[in-house]
Parts: structure tokens; sequence; C-alpha cells
């Protein structure tokens, strides 16, 4: 892939993925309730620019339900959900993010990594284009499985509040 990477725009709620200075898959995502922060317990989707540090779930069945990043042997169901109505659900694949710039996303009490922000799926019953997340980018499962196939470990991925322009340096 040449100068591939990710654009996602809070206020669109919206992410695109750029190859040579063209967008090629885009895909309605849900951040942060929260809003827009980089401070470790915040609850916020952090902004700036990163990279997929890890790619986790290649070859797990749609659904897959993630705990602590391994897969738990469960497939996500409505009987599942409200037998464990408080789990914020991971699911399918997850796209681990690692910020790039110190003192903003990167280190201390700003640092996305150690915050454990993934881009990964979620319940079809979850709303995209709607802030609902404790942080993290998520996705419909569909959607991240795509997206997942289509991208190198270690993807440029840039968080924005606005803004159109591609992303890719």
């Amino acid at each position: 892939m040449t100068s591939a990477c990710l654009l996602i725009q809070l206020d669109r709620q919206l992410l695109s993925l750029w190859e040579s200075g063209r967008i090629c898959f885009q895909a309605p995502v849900s951040t942060a309730a929260n809003g827009p922060g980089e401070r470790q317990g915040s609850g916020c989707t952090p902004r700036g620019r990163f990279r997929v540090r890890l790619k986790i779930g290649a070859g797990c069945p749609v659904g897959t339900v993630f705990v602590g990043r391994r897969p738990t042997g469960e497939l996500y169901s409505p009987a599942l959900a409200e037998k464990f109505p408080q789990r914020d659900w991971i699911l399918s694949r997850i796209l681990w993010l690692s910020g790039l710039e110190p003192g903003r996303n990167r280190g201390g009490e700003v640092d996305t990594l150690r915050r454990y922000i993934y881009i990964h799926g979620c319940p079809d019953t979850e709303p995209m284009g709607i802030p609902r997340s404790h942080g993290c980018i998520r996705m419909r499962n569909e959607a991240i499985v795509a997206l997942f196939d289509r991208i190198p470990s270690g993807i440029l991925v840039e968080i924005r509040e606005s803004g159109d322009h591609p992303p890719c340096p």
C-alpha cells in the first residue's frame, strides 16, 4: 500500500481509509460520549497522530468477544448481552493505537497505548454516527473486519475534530 492512512473525523463520526491520496473505504463510527481528550481516565477519544500498534483477532469469527485483548471463546448474542449487561463489548477485531506525539498522546498521563484505545467492533444494536463509546472508536463488525483485512499493522492514523484534507504526509 502506497501512503495509506486512516482518518477519523470526530465531527462527522466517520473513518476513512486513504490510499495514494484518495478515499478507498469509509465507515461510520462511534467515538467517546465524553468527547475529545487525551488524559488517562477521561473516557475521551484522543486526538492527533497514531499508529496501529497491534492488529488483534485475525481469523476469529465475526462477533468474537474479547476481554483484555484475548478472545473469551464466546460469540456475541442478545442472550450473552442480557447475561452481562455491564460489559463494554469489544467484538470481532481490535486495532490497538499508539500515540506519536509526546506530551499530547504519548507518555505520562496522555499515553494512548496505556489507555487501551482501540478501533474495534461492537454490537449491531449500538448506534453509529453518535458519540457513545468510553474512549475507543467503535465500528460495525462487518466494517472492522473489512478494514482489518485491508490495512497493515503500523498504518498511520489521524484523529481530528474536523477537516476533510488528506491525512497522509
